[in-house]
């Protein structure tokens, strides 16, 4: 296992700068997921730690060795891609064992690491099988066990998942998580589906534009994003947001809408005349007792909920209930948006307002 610190990193592509002065620290036995969407930047910063791409300039250490020059076969560290990599006329074994046959490691060391890894991953019954006989999920874990046997000091896992259907992803979303719980192993992981970043993570890493937006534990991310991008890019369905004027009278603070809708806000969160976006997010909306107008446009049942679909300030808001509330399209009601759970960002900035 090994520490990981990143200083300054950043990269550059002759004049295009793809990343941007990334500092981040990640613990030994850390799980930090790097989180963001398509061409963030986030699995250039993988390459970048596992020295599949050169670094333009900052500091990486890993384990405390100082590491931006170091080939890859020198910085242990094992990389599970979004494909599976695996040798299609090779049974899982010799799949397996490729790595230590390489590094001309004698079978009699490596076989009993190859019978605990697969004994892990329940791979034993299908040792003597190629590829093509083993499903995706399989396949994937077939793909970890190569990099469990090398014993590394850091796991580089880049969207390993995003081949997979739906009940796959869900189980070896689980499957990831308890060997990292068995191994207790350094695991950087680049995805851009947040509810993979959110079920796995100890700490996110939220990326934008090759640089860092957020980094902390899941569920304060979700509670109290930082900007508009974090606030936006976590939680599924996404975070509702209407913008509009602060305005404060008899009646109390209030964020009044373009079309006049009229918002409660917390006292001295905002002030007056200043241009903000509210965000709240679906599950924590009221069906009942409100006073913010909403006419339903679309209804969607998921089973265990209910999305109901329709504009608030011109924008398309969810709304999440877990009741089945016998509403028809074209129906208005009144919604009731919670003060403790609405948060408030600079219009213009992004940042969120405390």
């Amino acid at each position: 296992m090994a520490a990981v610190q990143l200083n300054g990193i950043y990269k550059r592509y002759g004049d295009t700068q793809v990343v941007h002065g990334v500092d981040l620290d990640i613990a030994d036995g850390e799980f930090v997921v790097l989180v963001g969407p398509s061409g963030c930047g986030k699995t250039t910063l993988m390459r970048m730690i596992a020295g599949l791409e050169d670094i333009s300039g900052g500091d990486l250490t890993i384990g405390g060795t100082r590491a931006n020059m170091l080939p890859p076969q020198q910085r242990n560290v094992s990389m599970v891609f979004q494909s599976y990599a695996l040798y299609p006329h090779l049974s899982v074994y010799d799949n397996i064992a490729f790595g230590p046959r390489i590094r001309k490691e004698r079978e009699e060391g490596f076989k009993p690491r190859i019978e605990a890894a697969a004994k892990m991953l329940n791979l034993s019954s299908y040792l003597d099988r190629l590829p093509r006989a083993l499903s995706g999920g399989q396949r994937q874990r077939v793909a970890m066990g190569r990099a469990v046997v090398r014993e590394p000091s850091l796991f580089l896992f880049d969207e390993p998942l995003s081949n997979l259907d739906a009940k796959l992803r869900v189980q070896m979303r689980t499957e990831i998580k308890a060997l990292h719980q068995r191994l207790r192993s350094t695991v950087v992981y680049v995805t851009h589906d947040q509810i993979e970043a959110m079920t796995m993570a100890d700490r996110i890493v939220v990326m934008n534009a090759g640089r860092i937006e957020q980094i902390g534990k899941p569920l304060d991310l979700y509670d109290k994003p930082g900007n508009l991008f974090v606030a936006s890019f976590l939680g599924s369905p996404s975070m509702n947001f209407a913008t509009g004027s602060v305005m404060s009278d008899a009646r109390g603070t209030a964020l009044v809408l373009e079309d006049g809708v009229r918002i409660a806000l917390p006292e001295g969160r905002a002030q007056a005349g200043a241009r903000v976006t509210l965000g709240i997010r679906p599950e924590h909306i009221e069906t009942q007792g409100g006073d913010v107008p909403f006419s339903v446009e679309v209804i969607e049942p998921t089973g265990a909920e209910t999305h109901l679909y329709g504009k608030i300030g011109g924008t398309t808001w969810c709304v999440t209930t877990r009741a089945r509330p016998g509403i028809e399209p074209g129906q208005r009601m009144t919604l009731g948006l919670p003060l403790a759970h609405l948060h408030l960002f600079d219009t213009e900035s992004g940042k969120r307002l405390d």
